[in-house]
């Protein structure tokens, strides 16, 4: 029986690490690759065309729920099974929008993370109990209230959302320009969008927008006042 091939995509190295330890125990999974950040993951996953990715939030370059997107639009066929340690609304609420499988925390065991790859690669939907209680309670579909990040974020387009990521982490509109392969003149545009469609006028403001929104950690950039 051919196995399920799997991509793991998290910044942490001793976390992949433990994961393939774990998933090579298992005979009908196979890791075929991993990535340390978002678009690697999604280079990854055209190139490699794994079963299941095992995707980090929290990732730099392109955030999970990003890379997320971008993936399920590029290989369909992929399934993508968020792994984090956030288990807030807005998270869960964001990557089941952009179409992912299955939502666990990363406290799961072993067992449950082979058994929730085994069935997101069949088509189930697979969370870990106090999300699924919560999507329950809801309807069936988390919310977000009032003027909350996640609500003003559905005004960015994708690529307004990945310069936003790059500028919070610190990078000049030269290396953004780089990055995603556009003119330094696309990138300042693309700021001073992202600042009138959130009334948000200066850098650091943006970055703390992106750390409320969950778009990057607060331990990326320290120097925020």
């Amino acid at each position: 029986m051919k196995p399920i091939t799997v991509l793991l995509a998290d910044d942490h190295t001793v976390v992949r690490q433990g994961l393939r330890a774990l998933l090579k125990a298992e005979a009908d999974l196979a890791v075929v690759g991993e990535a340390n950040n978002g678009r690697l993951a999604v280079e990854l996953t055209k190139k490699l065309h794994p079963d299941v990715v095992v995707m980090d939030l929290a990732m730099p370059q392109l955030n999970g729920a990003e890379a997320t997107r971008q993936i399920l639009l590029a290989v369909p066929a992929t399934k993508v099974l968020i792994l984090s340690a956030h288990s807030d609304d807005e998270y869960v609420e964001r990557v089941i929008a952009v179409g992912a499988a299955g939502y666990l925390l990363k406290q799961s065991s072993a067992h449950v993370l082979a058994e929730a790859i085994r069935a997101v690669e069949k088509g189930r939907p697979v969370f870990s109990p106090a999300i699924a209680k919560r999507l329950g309670d809801e309807g069936g579909k988390l919310r977000v209230q009032g003027n909350a990040p996640g609500r003003r974020r559905s005004l960015l387009t994708s690529r307004e959302e990945e310069v936003l990521q790059l500028v919070a982490e610190g990078a000049a509109n030269k290396q953004v320009a780089a990055e995603l392969g556009i003119s330094i003149k696309t990138v300042e545009k693309h700021r001073q969008h992202l600042m009138d469609k959130l009334n948000i006028h200066d850098t650091a403001g943006l970055t703390r927008y992106a750390i409320a929104a969950g778009i990057i950690e607060s331990s990326v950039q320290l120097t925020i006042v």
